[in-house]
């Protein structure tokens, strides 16, 4: 075991800020790095050591391996954290800090290798006793052998990346017709986006819920669940909100998945804080879909409920120390969700936006968290993903956590860019989100563009937003003239009219 004096975070925003927070409470130095984008960021100030990393650019600045390994050595740093994103499943990466004699705060890479790739991840989790989407279990090289695999699974069919995540190189194909143009646009996207072509076939799931456990694993071969988290509400097959616990959830299906997630994680060989994903059809049969080896943004909806700080945890396993409770030690306590507060414009199909945070006050209050990397004044940059920040709720029931969420978003003040606080809004008040009846395509049954949408479900949708837009001052682009108009007292009363 070696007490870790010293992390370089190789990451920036929120997730750094997240970081730097718990070292710190844990007597151990931080190295930020940053970007010429990012020289005025929160990171860089809190950190005890911050160093230049290059150009605005991600490949020129975060993803730079040979520049991170430098500073960590310049800067006598004896570990690393990714974060998540950049470089936080490159085998490769974590590869190299194990060589250049630096611990690397995550699993180890042959861990990261079979799990970034769906196939062989398929091929690990193979060995246990663990639901699979029906597909293939190679790569699809051609389309004689694409239109086999229809035959055998049925349509509707899911094109997917090998190597890919966040819906590139993922193509839908409802009739054979589709097949061929669906395959190759799927291998160009997937060529593009990882450098690997290699598309696998899976039969699609019409209205699946995602679902994933949070696991942790030491050294030593100890492997626990610390619960769901329901993550159905995407848009563009990435999350905007997740919750936790399942609202659905019983206690045999928990046990079922919770297991199931451990035996994936030991698969592997696991260590360190990972997730386990899954796919729940309407008939609650669950099927494993991928594990992502690395902190995950949601992951403070189980901080939440269970009190574990998982920054904590994942330090001291990489310290060689073993996890300080067992399995039934884990209880869930309360209700949690959190937004992820996108600089993106929902009514403009999330399209992420740019500028400048002319206005930006949190929420508080009890129950209340935000986990951001900006202040005031600051610009969003065009560089990398458009998070501002992460606002989590805690209450001691489901209905208290999503009026909690409504109340807070209210009290949220952005003014500059636009965000997807009027969507959280939105969603916390759907009668298919409050009862628990929805899955991952709640965004495409539901969520209508005010600009197009009935007379009826516009003034609905206006009410329900104003007291975000009125507080917020946004400029007149963002809200027409009607929106204006609707009152505080109109949205309060909406609300009492719903419930």
């Amino acid at each position: 075991m070696k007490n870790i004096k010293k992390i370089l975070i190789a990451n920036r925003g929120e997730i750094a800020m997240r970081i730097i927070r718990t070292a710190q409470e844990m007597g151990i130095k931080t190295v930020a790095v940053y970007s010429a984008a990012d020289r005025k960021a929160l990171h860089t100030r809190h950190a005890d050591e911050a160093y230049l990393l290059g150009p605005a650019p991600a490949d020129e600045s975060y993803l730079r391996q040979d520049k991170i390994l430098e500073i960590a050595r310049k800067s006598g740093s004896d570990a690393i954290h990714p974060g998540y994103g950049f470089l936080s499943e490159n085998a490769g990466f974590a590869n190299a800090v194990a060589e250049a004699g630096i611990i690397f705060i995550g699993p180890s890479p042959s861990s990261i290798k079979i799990m970034g790739s769906k196939l062989a991840a398929k091929e690990a989790v193979s060995k246990y006793d663990i639901p699979m989407i029906p597909g293939s279990d190679h790569a699809i090289s051609n389309l004689k052998e694409a239109q086999a695999m229809a035959v055998e699974i049925g349509f509707p069919l899911l094109i997917k990346a090998s190597a890919g995540g966040g819906g590139k190189g993922m193509r839908i194909v409802y009739n054979k017709s589709n097949l061929a143009e669906s395959l190759q646009l799927a291998v160009n996207e997937a060529s593009s986006a990882f450098g690997d072509g290699s598309v696998f076939i899976e039969k699609y799931l019409e209205s699946p819920r995602h679902i994933e456990f949070q696991i942790l694993a030491d050294n030593q071969g100890h492997v626990i669940h610390l619960y769901e988290r329901e993550c159905s509400i995407q848009r563009r097959h990435q999350k905007v909100i997740e919750e936790s616990p399942a609202s659905f959830m019983n206690e045999r299906l928990r046990k079922e998945m919770g297991n199931a997630a451990v035996s994936v994680a030991k698969a592997c060989g696991y260590t360190g804080a990972g997730t386990v994903e899954f796919l729940l059809d309407d008939k609650q049969k669950f099927y494993f879909l991928e594990m992502n080896t690395r902190l995950q943004v949601e992951h403070p909806v189980t901080e939440m409920i269970t009190g574990i700080d998982l920054v904590r945890q994942q330090i001291r396993v990489a310290e060689g120390k073993p996890l300080p409770f067992d399995q039934k030690d884990i209880i869930a306590h309360g209700h949690a969700i959190e937004l992820r507060v996108y600089a993106e414009n929902p009514y403009q199909n999330f399209m992420p936006d740019t500028g400048n945070l002319r206005t930006y006050v949190h929420p508080g209050g009890p129950g209340v968290r935000v986990d951001d990397g900006f202040e005031q004044g600051m610009d969003i940059p065009v560089y990398y993903d458009p998070m501002i920040s992460k606002l989590i709720v805690w209450a001691t029931n489901r209905e208290q956590a999503m009026d909690k969420m409504l109340r807070a978003i209210g009290e949220y003040e952005v003014a500059g860019v636009a965000t997807t606080l009027p969507f959280g809004a939105f969603v916390m008040q759907h009668q298919a989100f409050r009862s628990g009846s929805y899955d991952t395509h709640f965004v495409d049954k539901y969520f209508v563009n005010t600009r197009t949408s009935s007379n009826k479900t516009h003034k609905q949708l206006a009410a329900l937003l104003s007291l975000y837009h009125l507080k917020q001052q946004q400029d007149s682009k963002q809200i027409n003239k009607q929106q204006n108009d609707i009152t505080q007292s109109n949205w309060r009363k909406m609300r009492e009219k719903k419930r």
